[in-house]
């Protein structure tokens, strides 16, 4: 059997979720660790909720504690000590250490730890995923309202991340890879290839995009907040075109839009510790137009 960890917010979980059903599309025997979101270990919990729950009829198996413990050889019962103190400890952990690791498909009976977020891993399950991930009806009219403008319209999606971003904890990483340049240059490309484009911005700084993306054809989507936000991702996806952050929340809004002449774009880097050369980028991710912080094509 084979272990997968869940963890961090809906984009991350998503990912797991999608290796979860690519290992089980390959005939492996496969659950999904979601301790993470019910331990009362401090140490341990994570600070988001469950969100893949939120979504309409997803369907996985997830371990028992006595499955997990058997992995990650942690338990603390008198027989488990004294084989460790015999014998040693036991893990079978493997480790997200590269952006791609197709080693993974022929490993049995491990606990895979990692977001898993490279697009070559799924990019023959996309219809399957696009299929299996749906959104419970909003009760919010302007959603449906957007969605049906949306479809009218030549949509472009642009999402903007930044309160985290900018923080001390996550700014060294994040910063510098979603600049005014790459925007810029994204919504350019947006203008010269499409007709009459019409832009939805998503944001978690509704104040900035205010201030700095005005005209008639920016239109700010403000009101999903909280466990609503996730509508935000399903507007994405409703979207005709994308333009994503360096945020997996927008990677799959983009990713769930089943518009099959769609443009996505998405920056060239996700974090600045990402060392994959622009060569490699294009054949990880072979659907997406790669832009860098300079707004230059890739």
């Amino acid at each position: 059997m084979i272990i997968v960890h869940v963890m961090g917010g809906l984009g991350n979980q998503l990912y797991q979720y999608a290796m979860y059903e690519k290992l089980k599309s390959m005939g492996k025997a496969v659950k999904l660790d979601t301790h993470a979101y019910t331990t009362q270990n401090e140490n341990d919990k994570e600070w988001r909720k469950l969100e893949l729950e939120w979504l309409e009829g997803l369907s996985y198996e997830v371990c028992s504690e006595d499955e997990r413990t058997a992995f990650l050889d942690n338990s603390m019962s008198m027989p488990n000590r004294i084989r460790r103190k015999l014998f040693g400890r036991k893990n079978h952990t493997v480790s997200e250490e590269k952006m791609y690791m197709p080693e993974i498909y022929e490993m049995d009976d491990v606990y895979l730890y990692g977001y898993w977020a490279c697009e070559k891993y799924y990019e023959d399950m996309i219809p399957v995923l696009q299929s299996k991930i749906r959104f419970p009806k909003s009760d919010d009219i302007r959603n449906q309202q957007c969605m049906e403008q949306m479809q009218r319209t030549e949509s472009v999606s642009i999402h903007i991340r930044r309160t985290d971003y900018l923080s001390v904890a996550d700014g060294a990483r994040y910063m510098g890879i979603c600049t005014d340049a790459y925007y810029d240059a994204a919504i350019e490309y947006m203008r010269s290839h499409l007709h009459n484009p019409q832009f939805y911005i998503f944001s978690d700084d509704i104040a900035y995009v205010r201030e700095h993306y005005r005209g008639e054809d920016m239109h700010i989507v403000d009101w999903n907040i909280g466990e609503n936000s996730m509508y935000d991702m399903q507007l994405m996806s409703m979207c005709k075109h994308n333009i994503c952050a360096n945020s997996t929340f927008s990677i799959w809004g983009a990713r769930l839009n089943q518009n099959h002449d769609k443009l996505m774009i998405r920056p060239l880097r996700h974090d600045n510790y990402e060392t994959v050369p622009a060569e490699q980028m294009q054949e990880y991710w072979k659907q997406w137009i790669l832009m860098d912080s300079n707004g230059r094509l890739v």
